[in-house]
Protein backbone atom coordinates (compact mmCIF):
# COMPACT_ATOMS: atom_id res chain seq x y z
CA UNK A 1 0.00 0.00 0.00
CA UNK A 2 0.85 3.87 -1.03
CA UNK A 3 2.49 5.13 2.37
CA UNK A 4 1.60 8.43 0.98
CA UNK A 5 -1.82 7.98 0.64
CA UNK A 6 -2.73 6.00 4.31
CA UNK A 7 -0.76 8.98 5.94
CA UNK A 8 -3.11 11.49 3.84
CA UNK A 9 -6.28 9.44 4.87
CA UNK A 10 -5.33 9.08 8.50
CA UNK A 11 -4.77 13.10 8.58
CA UNK A 12 -7.93 13.50 7.25
CA UNK A 13 -9.56 11.32 9.35
CA UNK A 14 -7.93 13.18 12.60
CA UNK A 15 -8.56 16.62 11.52
CA UNK A 16 -12.61 15.42 10.66
CA UNK A 17 -12.70 13.94 13.98
CA UNK A 18 -11.40 17.11 15.49
CA UNK A 19 -13.82 19.41 14.10
CA UNK A 20 -16.84 17.06 14.47
CA UNK A 21 -17.40 17.84 18.36
CA UNK A 22 -17.55 21.64 17.41
CA UNK A 23 -19.69 21.52 14.85
CA UNK A 24 -22.18 19.43 16.61
CA UNK A 25 -21.80 21.92 19.79
CA UNK A 26 -23.42 24.69 17.89
CA UNK A 27 -26.41 22.64 16.36
CA UNK A 28 -28.67 23.38 19.22
CA UNK A 29 -27.55 25.33 22.22
CA UNK A 30 -26.87 29.15 22.68
CA UNK A 31 -22.71 30.34 22.75
CA UNK A 32 -24.52 31.86 26.17
CA UNK A 33 -25.26 30.09 29.35
CA UNK A 34 -29.07 30.85 29.92
CA UNK A 35 -31.05 29.93 33.16
CA UNK A 36 -34.41 31.14 32.53
CA UNK A 37 -34.87 31.85 28.55
CA UNK A 38 -35.12 28.85 26.45
CA UNK A 39 -33.68 29.62 22.79
CA UNK A 40 -31.34 27.74 20.58
CA UNK A 41 -29.07 28.66 18.38
CA UNK A 42 -30.67 29.33 15.71
CA UNK A 43 -32.51 32.13 17.77
CA UNK A 44 -30.06 32.82 19.03
CA UNK A 45 -28.85 33.97 15.40
CA UNK A 46 -31.39 35.67 14.65
CA UNK A 47 -31.57 37.95 17.57
CA UNK A 48 -27.50 38.61 16.65
CA UNK A 49 -28.99 40.02 13.00
CA UNK A 50 -31.47 42.18 14.94
CA UNK A 51 -29.12 43.63 16.83
CA UNK A 52 -26.91 44.43 13.68
CA UNK A 53 -29.20 45.59 11.93
CA UNK A 54 -30.08 48.76 14.34
CA UNK A 55 -26.21 49.18 15.21
CA UNK A 56 -24.71 48.15 11.96
CA UNK A 57 -20.83 47.96 11.11
CA UNK A 58 -19.68 51.13 9.34
CA UNK A 59 -16.53 52.85 10.40
CA UNK A 60 -16.91 52.16 14.03
CA UNK A 61 -17.97 48.30 15.25
CA UNK A 62 -21.19 47.05 14.81
CA UNK A 63 -23.34 45.23 17.76
CA UNK A 64 -22.05 41.52 16.17
CA UNK A 65 -18.42 43.20 16.60
CA UNK A 66 -19.15 43.84 20.23
CA UNK A 67 -20.82 41.29 21.29
CA UNK A 68 -23.97 42.74 22.30
CA UNK A 69 -26.25 39.87 21.48
CA UNK A 70 -25.01 37.61 24.02
CA UNK A 71 -25.78 41.08 26.52
CA UNK A 72 -29.52 41.11 25.07
CA UNK A 73 -29.86 37.28 26.36
CA UNK A 74 -28.21 38.16 29.18
CA UNK A 75 -30.16 40.91 30.16
CA UNK A 76 -33.15 38.88 29.37
CA UNK A 77 -32.27 36.49 31.10
CA UNK A 78 -31.24 37.62 34.06
CA UNK A 79 -33.19 41.16 34.41
CA UNK A 80 -36.99 40.37 33.10
CA UNK A 81 -39.82 38.32 34.94
CA UNK A 82 -40.75 35.16 33.56
CA UNK A 83 -43.79 35.95 32.57
CA UNK A 84 -41.93 39.01 30.47
CA UNK A 85 -39.47 35.93 29.36
CA UNK A 86 -42.28 34.03 28.39
CA UNK A 87 -44.01 36.97 26.03
CA UNK A 88 -40.36 37.57 24.82
CA UNK A 89 -40.23 34.60 23.79
CA UNK A 90 -43.47 33.85 21.98
CA UNK A 91 -42.80 36.98 20.12
CA UNK A 92 -39.50 35.79 19.00
CA UNK A 93 -41.29 33.11 17.33
CA UNK A 94 -43.98 35.24 16.35
CA UNK A 95 -41.24 37.50 14.51
CA UNK A 96 -39.51 35.07 12.46
CA UNK A 97 -43.38 33.75 11.46
CA UNK A 98 -44.10 37.18 10.55
CA UNK A 99 -40.69 37.77 8.07
CA UNK A 100 -41.05 34.05 6.92
CA UNK A 101 -44.72 34.79 5.38
CA UNK A 102 -43.60 38.03 3.92
CA UNK A 103 -40.49 37.45 2.22
CA UNK A 104 -40.63 33.64 1.73
CA UNK A 105 -37.33 33.60 3.94
CA UNK A 106 -35.30 33.66 6.97
CA UNK A 107 -34.58 37.02 8.22
CA UNK A 108 -30.84 36.36 8.50
CA UNK A 109 -31.18 35.65 4.48
CA UNK A 110 -33.02 39.18 3.91
CA UNK A 111 -30.49 41.82 2.40
CA UNK A 112 -30.11 45.07 4.61
CA UNK A 113 -32.99 47.01 2.98
CA UNK A 114 -35.26 44.53 4.00
CA UNK A 115 -34.07 43.90 7.31
CA UNK A 116 -34.59 47.68 7.82
CA UNK A 117 -38.03 47.21 5.99
CA UNK A 118 -38.91 44.81 9.00
CA UNK A 119 -38.01 46.85 11.63
CA UNK A 120 -39.45 49.99 10.70
CA UNK A 121 -42.71 48.62 10.01
CA UNK A 122 -42.84 46.45 13.35
CA UNK A 123 -42.07 49.59 15.09
CA UNK A 124 -44.49 51.85 13.36
CA UNK A 125 -47.14 49.11 13.87
CA UNK A 126 -46.23 49.29 17.53
CA UNK A 127 -46.59 53.20 17.91
CA UNK A 128 -49.99 52.92 16.03
CA UNK A 129 -51.59 50.41 18.48
CA UNK A 130 -50.41 52.21 21.32
CA UNK A 131 -47.56 49.79 22.24
CA UNK A 132 -45.01 50.46 24.80
CA UNK A 133 -42.75 53.62 24.41
CA UNK A 134 -39.57 53.98 22.63
CA UNK A 135 -36.83 53.16 25.15
CA UNK A 136 -35.02 56.11 26.30
CA UNK A 137 -31.80 55.74 25.34
CA UNK A 138 -29.53 54.62 28.27
CA UNK A 139 -32.33 53.16 30.48
CA UNK A 140 -30.40 51.61 32.81
CA UNK A 141 -33.73 49.25 33.99
CA UNK A 142 -35.29 47.24 31.92
CA UNK A 143 -38.98 48.34 30.95
CA UNK A 144 -41.37 48.06 34.23
CA UNK A 145 -44.26 46.06 31.83
CA UNK A 146 -43.43 44.91 28.40
CA UNK A 147 -46.41 45.08 26.07
CA UNK A 148 -49.07 42.43 25.54
CA UNK A 149 -48.38 41.63 22.18
CA UNK A 150 -45.52 39.42 22.12
CA UNK A 151 -44.44 40.53 18.86
CA UNK A 152 -43.92 44.17 20.05
CA UNK A 153 -42.78 43.37 23.55
CA UNK A 154 -40.17 41.33 22.12
CA UNK A 155 -38.93 43.80 19.42
CA UNK A 156 -39.01 46.77 22.34
CA UNK A 157 -36.84 44.50 24.46
CA UNK A 158 -34.23 43.30 21.90
CA UNK A 159 -33.67 47.11 20.71
CA UNK A 160 -33.85 48.96 23.83
CA UNK A 161 -31.08 46.70 25.56
CA UNK A 162 -29.29 46.75 22.50
CA UNK A 163 -29.13 50.47 22.86
CA UNK A 164 -27.72 49.91 26.35
CA UNK A 165 -25.57 47.49 26.09
CA UNK A 166 -23.43 50.13 22.82
CA UNK A 167 -24.22 52.90 25.12
CA UNK A 168 -22.31 51.28 28.13
CA UNK A 169 -19.52 49.23 25.96
CA UNK A 170 -16.12 49.68 26.84
CA UNK A 171 -15.82 50.61 23.13
CA UNK A 172 -18.61 53.66 23.11
CA UNK A 173 -17.02 54.39 26.59
CA UNK A 174 -13.33 55.17 25.57
CA UNK A 175 -13.93 55.51 21.47
CA UNK A 176 -16.84 57.56 21.48
CA UNK A 177 -16.90 59.44 24.58
CA UNK A 178 -13.79 61.07 26.00
CA UNK A 179 -14.60 61.39 29.92
CA UNK A 180 -12.25 63.64 31.33
CA UNK A 181 -12.15 63.97 35.23
CA UNK A 182 -14.14 66.47 37.10
CA UNK A 183 -13.22 69.57 37.09
CA UNK A 184 -11.61 69.35 33.51
CA UNK A 185 -8.31 70.83 32.46
CA UNK A 186 -7.30 74.29 33.22
CA UNK A 187 -7.43 76.50 30.13
CA UNK A 188 -5.49 79.51 31.02
CA UNK A 189 -5.60 80.88 27.35
CA UNK A 190 -9.65 81.75 26.44
CA UNK A 191 -10.87 83.95 24.24
CA UNK A 192 -13.44 86.02 25.74
CA UNK A 193 -15.58 88.39 23.73
CA UNK A 194 -16.19 92.44 24.61
CA UNK A 195 -19.37 92.37 26.40
CA UNK A 196 -21.46 95.77 26.83
CA UNK A 197 -21.39 97.08 30.82
CA UNK A 198 -24.73 97.67 31.82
Amino acid sequence: MNRRAVIKNLALVVSSAVLLPSCLKNSGTPAIALKHLNINSDQEKLIGDICETIIPKTNTPGAKDLNLHLFVLKMLDDCYTKKDQLTIVKGLTEFDNVVQKKYNQSFSDLNIKDREAVLVEIEQNAKKAGGAKTPAGRNTKPQKTVDANPLFAFYWAIKQQTLFGYTTSQYFMTKEIVYELVPGRYNAHFPVKNLKQT
